[in-house]
């Protein structure tokens, strides 16, 4: 669950903000104007999260260094690995 409140308020009340995400299980969102500024979890929240990044960062890097190189084809001399082609011709 995720609570809102003014910057101002939450200033004020700090120490309530803390208990409510370390012994309620809350998110807090501070806004100002009405925008999100910050978010309060949990320690071990946090360490949830980052973990959950990590794991998502390996499988992309994982993904990407699977992908092989092919030889080009015929006729594809000049062409660089994005498939553009480079050479120059004079007029």
């Amino acid at each position: 669950m995720s609570y809102e409140i003014p910057v101002t308020q939450a200033r004020a009340e700090l120490a309530d903000l803390i208990n409510r995400v370390v012994y309620g299980g809350e998110r807090v969102v501070v806004t100002r104007h009405g925008k999100p500024l910050v978010a309060l979890v949990s320690a071990a929240d946090l360490e949830r999260l980052e973990s959950e990044s990590e794991v998502a960062e390996e499988q992309v890097i994982s993904s990407v260094s699977s992908v092989r190189s092919f030889p080009s084809a015929p006729g594809e001399r000049g062409r660089s690995r994005f498939g553009i082609a480079a050479e120059h011709r004079e007029p």
